[in-house]
């Protein structure tokens, strides 16, 4: 598994190995909706992910990217004109890439919050909610917050998750409650993993993920449903990002956006699709 906790430390030849083109070519009549002179690469759309959280971007087993995310990136990019273009990356190094100008999208579920807002472009599409699991049979029982008191939980580094995990155990601290053994990694894959061999009571990553590992009866979800939060697209560039919207608005016109929020079990948008900036 490729770990690229310090992406930006390594030389550009095994960056530029981790793209991933995932369409065919485009239409020769197709009008390109965006200037070059506003893209990483011309003609592409180049978008990070970090495909460790099925269903919603993973790498199947013939090494293709899938997922609702991958599928939803490659209709913006056909909208648009453009060729999708994948780079695989850790969490943590998906804005610094963003602001570095390695890419020009974020497409990984990132989390809106205000302080990100002020950073970046940010249009949400759906509402996600995060879930703890546990181990096949939830030996721990844990069934409510409180019961993480005390308990080793994994999670990825640097992302919503972490965050909102820190503030329940402040919370459960400030209860009286024994603090929790906080243990991040640099993945999902790699939590979940620690969990599989132990190292871990629980792992905290986001609903659908927990539902597909529990549908495969790997692991149990036994919370679910907590800290509902918009999730994004996230752009640097005005150009990119006033486009962005353009194609999300127009999947909604035509139904294909709910058709493919609905396939995943998610909550659509029913409001037309906008920027949200730190104070909206």
């Amino acid at each position: 598994m490729i770990r690229l906790h310090d992406a930006f430390r390594i030389a550009g030849g095994l960056a530029a190995s981790l793209l991933v083109s995932a369409a065919p070519a485009l239409a020769q009549d197709c009008e390109q909706k965006v200037p070059d002179s506003a893209l990483v690469s011309p003609g592409k759309l180049t978008m990070s992910t970090n495909p460790t959280l099925p269903p919603m971007q993973f790498v199947d087993s013939s090494g293709q990217l899938k997922g609702m995310r991958i599928t939803l990136g490659d209709e913006i990019a056909k909208r648009l004109c453009l060729e999708p273009e994948y780079v695989r990356i850790e969490f943590s190094a998906m804005i610094p890439g963003l602001q570095a100008g390695r890419w020009d999208v974020i497409n990984t579920g990132i989390f809106w919050n205000p302080e990100r807002a002020e950073m970046m472009k940010m249009v949400p599409y759906e509402q996600q909610a995060i879930s703890i699991s546990a181990q096949k049979g939830n030996p721990e029982g844990i069934s409510k917050e409180e019961d993480l008191a005390g308990k080793t939980v994994g999670v990825e580094i640097g992302g919503f998750e972490e965050a909102k995990l820190k503030a329940l155990d402040e919370k459960l601290q400030g209860e009286g409650l024994e603090a929790m053994n906080i243990r991040t990694f640099d993945n999902f894959a790699l939590a979940y993993q620690a969990l599989a061999a132990g190292q871990t009571d629980a792992t905290v990553s986001i609903d659908p993920t927990a539902a597909e590992y529990a549908n495969r009866g790997d692991f149990d979800r036994a919370i679910s449903g907590l800290f509902p939060t918009p999730v994004a697209l996230a752009m640097q560039n005005e150009e990119v990002a006033d486009a962005v919207v353009e194609a999300l608005n127009s999947m909604m016109e035509d139904g294909s956006y709910k058709t493919l929020m609905d396939e995943y079990g998610l909550l659509a948008n029913t409001e037309p699709f906008a920027l949200r900036g730190p104070n909206d």
